[in-house]
């Protein structure tokens, strides 16, 4: 009978583990290894290919990182704040409000998520969509050429690119869903949070802060 228990509570531990989310941060990088702190552990230095409390170091490039873990692969850059890999990624954003900081130039820019991957944005109210170049959405791993192609003009002449919807778009702990996007094979050193983004917020600039707060 006590057998009969043990194996109950093994079963139905299981079963609830994938709920569970992991933090995962990339502190930085030793030739094809990462160093990388997951949770509260102390940092631990992977390999590609090998695995660390159930996180898979898949490849590195440049100051990013691939892990995987339960299936689900997520992009890290070095110094970025922790992510939620793994489960069901902590859940959804439960926030309202998003205050950013601008920085030199009087850019706002800010590190987030499209879905699930880390970027970085920069945010500009002139832009219609939320757009990004091709590189980008390749490194994230968009399938964005199955979009509707579009031509863009641009001081350079006509400009192919692609429609896309994005299933979410996350800037600190608000959350968009099914927002519209384009990307473009022009280079773009960040991600544009554009109008289909924006317009979920009500936005507020006070000297050097910008203040947004989710309207729906």
């Amino acid at each position: 009978m006590k057998f009969r228990w043990a194996i109950a509570a093994l079963l139905l531990a299981l079963a609830q583990w994938p709920a569970w989310a992991q933090k995962v941060a990339l502190t930085g990088l030793m030739g094809q290894r990462a160093l990388i702190v997951i949770d509260d552990a102390p940092p631990a230095v992977i390999a590609p290919g090998e695995t660390r409390d159930g996180v898979t170091l898949i490849s590195v490039s440049g100051d990013q990182a691939v892990v995987e873990i339960l299936g689900r692969r997520q992009s890290l850059r070095v110094g970025e704040v922790p992510v939620s890999v793994g489960g069901r990624a902590g859940g959804p954003a439960a926030g309202t409000r998003v205050v950013l900081t601008a920085g030199p130039g009087g850019h706002f820019i800010s590190s987030g998520q499209i879905n699930g991957a880390s970027v970085r944005f920069l945010v500009d109210t002139g832009a219609t969509q939320v757009s990004m170049s091709a590189q980008e959405a390749d490194r994230i791993g968009l399938q964005y050429r199955s979009g509707t192609p579009v031509l863009m003009s641009t001081a350079n002449g006509a400009v192919q690119g692609f429609q896309v919807h994005l299933t979410s778009v996350r800037l600190g702990e608000v959350e968009i869903y099914n927002v519209q996007a384009i990307v473009t094979a022009n280079p773009m050193p960040y991600v544009l949070l554009g109008n289909s983004f924006l317009t979920h917020f009500q936005l507020k600039q006070e000297n050097s802060s910008l203040t947004l707060d989710k309207r729906f």
